[in-house]
């Protein structure tokens, strides 16, 4: 099998990729492995994410809210392979729409520690390998919110996602020199089971009379762009960038 538009691009090429039990990192994953990738995915804490997936994928599951859980990833993938040539940082979630007046210490502590702290203790982590593939890339998923600072209750994981998008840049210039490309796609309004649990359905529907493209995006619509800048041939000179998955909303 091989994708329907990227071929067997990334053949023989190590692509690891977090939070991809669901929505968008799984599609992604799936992705990759059409395009004849082999796969090292974290699928979040859940073990039954790994069902369906293709038998070749790699799988592991940890809590990334713990920096132990974040190490045995890494420790998970440096047993597995000694490079890689696409990190993609995708796990991340809001556990909620808590009030700036009530948000708790440990609220906040757990949207940090995994939508900020785990991008940079995996990239560190995983930088020796990458370093040895040569021309590797890191692809980090960011949020709409990042830049529009989010609706009410998700102040901090807008400002974790405006992180992730700052430190994307700031590792693009500091990385160029190890031939490792870092850049960010973030979504808009993508319609996954991250919006069933923190979004009502009179919420989206006002949304989408606000998308100039008149929907809500798919997780389908923002896999290609993970794979155009893991693919060297198709972005070798584009580091640095966000790139805005979004229907055109602002």
């Amino acid at each position: 099998m091989t994708h329907p538009v990227f071929g067997s691009l990334f053949a023989n090429r190590i692509v690891v990729i977090t939070g991809a039990g669901r929505g968008i990192g799984r599609e992604t994953l799936l992705a990759f492995h059409a395009a004849g990738a082999n796969v090292i995915a974290h699928l979040g804490r859940n073990p039954d994410y790994a069902e369906g997936l293709p038998e070749s994928v790699e799988t592991f599951t940890s809590d990334f809210t713990k920096p132990a859980g974040q190490q045995a990833f890494i420790d998970f993938v440096a047993s597995r392979t000694p490079k890689v040539d696409v990190l993609i940082n995708n796990a991340g979630t809001m556990f909620g729409r808590f009030p700036a007046d009530t948000l708790t210490d440990e609220q906040y502590q757990d949207i940090v520690e995994l939508n900020q702290n785990a991008v940079m203790r995996i990239t560190r982590g995983l930088l020796p390998q990458l370093k040895i593939a040569g021309k590797a890339a890191i692809i980090n998923t960011v949020s709409i919110s990042a830049s529009t600072g989010g609706s009410p209750g998700s102040s901090i994981y807008s400002a974790t996602k405006a992180f992730v998008s700052t430190y994307s840049r700031g590792l693009a210039r500091e990385l160029a020199p190890d031939c490792i490309r870092v850049n960010a796609v973030s979504p808009g309004v993508i319609d996954t089971d991250f919006h069933e649990r923190y979004s009502s359905l009179e919420k989206l529907e006002a949304t989408r009379q606000q998308i100039p493209l008149q929907r809500l995006g798919t997780s389908a619509d923002c896999a290609p762009a993970f794979l155009f800048f893991a693919a060297e041939e198709l972005s070798g000179y584009i580091t640095g960038q966000v790139l805005e998955i979004n229907g055109g909303q602002r």
